[in-house]
């Protein structure tokens, strides 16, 4: 499984960088971040140990939907399915449809850190 390079930059300059990039003015390495955080506190709540192991639980059983992977958990489903919203806002986890049903798919279960 790949690793996924983290930045952390305040919002303002996330959106500089963004406008940059678009303008034509800065034009991204390979190497760079692809997600961002504004704060250290917020990657430790989207990364906490808790979330860092069902990732691994993701990566590992590959569940066919949140429902079995609650199941494999011990956690609720609806508490579940909020905290695999927030990673797959981040880019961490892909949600993919099939047959009325949404797999969890964890894109990363190691992560590169870079504060800017």
């Amino acid at each position: 499984m790949k690793t996924i390079t983290i930045g952390i930059m305040p919002q303002a300059q996330v959106r500089a960088r963004i406008l940059a990039i678009a303008k034509g003015e800065y034009k991204p390495k390979a190497r760079d971040p692809k997600v961002w955080f504004n704060s250290i506190k917020s990657v430790a709540e989207v990364l906490s140990d808790d979330n860092r192991a069902l990732l691994k639980i993701i990566a590992e059983n590959k569940p066919c939907s949140i429902s079995a992977l609650a199941r494999l958990t011990g956690r609720k489903t609806s508490n579940l399915s909020r905290t695999l919203k927030t990673m797959h806002n981040y880019g961490l986890v892909e949600l993919k449809r099939e047959n009325n049903q949404v797999r969890p798919i964890a894109k990363a279960t190691e992560f590169r850190i870079i504060a800017a």
